[in-house]
């Protein structure tokens, strides 16, 4: 029986597997692009239900501007690309599948230059590019189906110890799966981002003041419990990107 799991696993897991189209890294996908653009889609019209746009003038054009010289330069026809600034005081923005990108006011408060909004708009579209929300969503689904095989072989076999391990499953997805995965994507993210936003004419060296003054904003933690890099990897990351562009 668990021989046929395995192999059952196995083969499902190379089915899903591909590459990303920017940096040829090799991921795990279960859902195809125009079903990721959908649910982009369907997101974008829950938020903008649920949220208040801003009416800022120069703040919007600002967006937009840059928002729509960054997504020239990515040439994704199939993108419908809106640019929307929320009105809300956390310092936040993304880009959903498809090309609906949202920058919070809270955000535009510490921006002081087209170029640093360019860091944040480019690095939000970099990871609807790589698609990392659709390879999320797979990861997640492959660890719930792992813990659900999981369970029901150790259930069979050994049922005084099948929670203990179920226990210590989800702890190891969680800290050995499915957070690194997400600080590789905002390290990958980085990295296309800063090719984007130097390919549409801004400097590349925003990147470093942009991320200083976030880290200034930030809390300090446990860079190996936290779903982001901690600020002085990530600096030291952008870093040395911008050493290898030169």
């Amino acid at each position: 029986m668990r021989k046929i799991v395995f192999i059952c696993c196995l083969g499902f897991f190379f089915y899903a597997c591909s590459s990303t189209d920017y940096t040829n890294r090799s991921r795990f996908m279960l859902l195809d692009e125009k079903e990721e653009k959908a649910l982009g889609e369907q997101s974008a019209k829950e938020i903008l239900k649920q949220s208040k746009l801003s009416f800022n003038k120069a703040q919007k054009e600002m967006v937009e501007r840059v928002g729509w010289k960054i997504a020239n330069v990515v040439k994704r026809e199939d993108f419908e690309w809106k640019f929307y600034l929320i009105e809300e005081d956390q310092k936040n923005a993304f880009c959903l599948p498809g090309g609906k990108v949202f920058v919070y006011t809270g955000l535009m408060g510490i921006i002081d230059s087209d170029d640093e909004l360019a860091v944040v708009i480019s690095h939000e579209i970099a990871h609807a590019l790589l698609r990392h929300g659709g390879e999320r969503m797979s990861m997640q689904t492959l660890t719930q189906l792992g813990g659900n095989i999981l369970g029901a072989i150790v259930g069979v076999q050994a049922p005084a110890y099948s929670s203990l391990i179920n226990q210590a499953y989800n702890l190891g997805s969680n800290v050995g799966v499915i957070l690194p995965f997400s600080r590789s994507h905002e390290l990958e993210a980085d990295k296309l981002g800063i090719l984007l936003l130097q390919k549409a004419g801004y400097n590349p060296q925003a990147a470093l003041s942009f991320w200083q003054k976030m880290s200034e904003d930030s809390n300090k933690g446990s860079d190996f419990f936290s779903t982001h890099p901690s600020d002085s990897k990530r600096i030291e990351a952008i870093q040395n990107l911008l050493k290898d562009n030169d």
